[in-house]
């Protein structure tokens, strides 16, 4: 059974789709458009704007907080009753170097604050913490999945492997459309979404004076 979702589809593998097709339009907008640069760093407020915009078209609980405790195999996210606790502590964290940009990533994986797709909102999240106070991003394509996916998983316990692996990635090409729609397709494919390509979504939605229409 699909999500329930406004688009009205209960078959999940078309709900996965469409979610996909338009959250991706969404994100190139996002970048387009230069509407992340507005939010402040850092801040669960910008993760919320980010979840919502990318999918309130589709869901209803985009950008609100969950309502239920969650876990992924044997790990469990911050229990709900502590989930707005923990949101406080996380913004009012360091973030002035790389360390402790991924050290705040790290914990916000941990908050896990929404229902579903916290993980491609806060790689978006990320970057624009990364761009903003160390001018420089991750070049997303230069993460292999599997490497980046077990990182994640230790992370709570020990951060030194995804600190490794998302510097290796670093980039100062911070404005690079390139590099930026890549790096969505992959922060995509992490969660197994791969049938459109956001540069391709992009495209279409130029007219024929070369103008965004997004």
């Amino acid at each position: 059974m699909a999500l329930e979702n406004k688009l009205g589809l209960t078959d999940s593998a078309e709900l996965a789709r469409e979610e996909e097709r338009i959250s991706k339009k969404k994100a190139a907008k996002l970048f387009e458009n230069g509407i992340i640069d507005n939010y402040p760093p850092g801040r669960f407020s910008t993760l919320q704007a980010i979840h919502k915009y990318l999918f309130e078209d589709i869901y209803e609980f985009a950008g609100k907080l969950r309502t239920e405790n969650l876990a992924k195999g044997s790990f469990r996210f911050a229990p709900l009753m502590y989930l707005e606790p923990a949101l406080i502590n996380i913004d009012g964290m360091p973030q002035s170097t790389f360390d402790e940009i991924i050290e705040k990533y790290v914990e916000m994986n941990i908050a896990h604050p929404f229902r579903e797709s916290n993980g491609r909102s806060t790689r978006i999240w990320l970057d624009h913490m990364l761009k903003t106070e160390i001018g420089r991003i991750i070049d997303w394509s230069k993460v292999d999945k599997e490497d980046y996916l077990l990182a994640m998983e230790r992370s709570p316990v020990r951060d030194i492997e995804i600190k490794h692996i998302l510097k290796n990635a670093l980039t100062d090409e911070v404005d690079s459309r390139e590099i930026y729609m890549k790096g969505i397709d992959h922060s995509y494919y992490y969660e197994g979404y791969t049938t459109f390509k956001t540069e391709e979504i992009f495209n279409e939605c130029m007219d024929e004076n070369g103008n965004v229409t997004l």
